[in-house]
């Protein structure tokens, strides 16, 4: 009986050492989760707020690497109408570095109009908060068509 009791309480420490998130992941999970749903509500400065003062969005063009004040820029007559973005989370990784000063991240998003994208990139904390450093949104191009496409694209050249 004592063996099992031992062995009961070691499952059980275990289970809930297993269960238990770093605060740091919750962090930076809630920060990704709020910026797609500020996006998704057309939340201007809600939206941007998650982003660091020297923050850097990467989009699915070529052309598309804009400082916040040109992402602003772009964005506010959008969300001036109410339009915004959706993106729904579908799975993300995460990975707090040792400091618990940076994150990098990686998230597989669906979206009406361009299907499944990914989102990558880099969390900074600035003042103990997490603030996205930079987001890169792709579409990822399944093998058998990236021929294809990439000869389309030069074509356009």
């Amino acid at each position: 009986m004592k063996k099992l009791l031992q062995l009961t309480l070691t499952f059980l420490v275990f289970a809930t050492t297993a269960a238990h998130s770093d605060p740091s992941d919750d962090a930076a999970n809630k920060l990704l989760d709020g910026f797609h749903s500020n996006a998704s509500n057309a939340q201007f400065n809600a939206y941007f707020a998650a982003f660091a003062a020297d923050g850097v969005f990467i989009g699915t063009d070529a052309t598309e690497r804009w400082t916040v004040e040109q992402f602003k820029a772009y964005a506010k007559p959008h969300f001036d109408k109410g339009r915004g973005w959706t993106y729904t989370v579908a799975e993300r990784h995460l990975n707090v570095s040792a400091d618990g000063k940076h994150a990098s991240f990686d998230e597989l998003l669906d979206n009406t109009s361009l299907g499944r994208c990914r989102g990558t990139g880099v969390l900074r904390s600035v003042d103990g908060q997490w603030r996205i450093e930079q987001y890169h949104l792709t579409i990822p191009v399944p093998n058998e068509l990236a021929s294809d496409l990439v000869k389309r694209i030069r074509e356009r050249k």
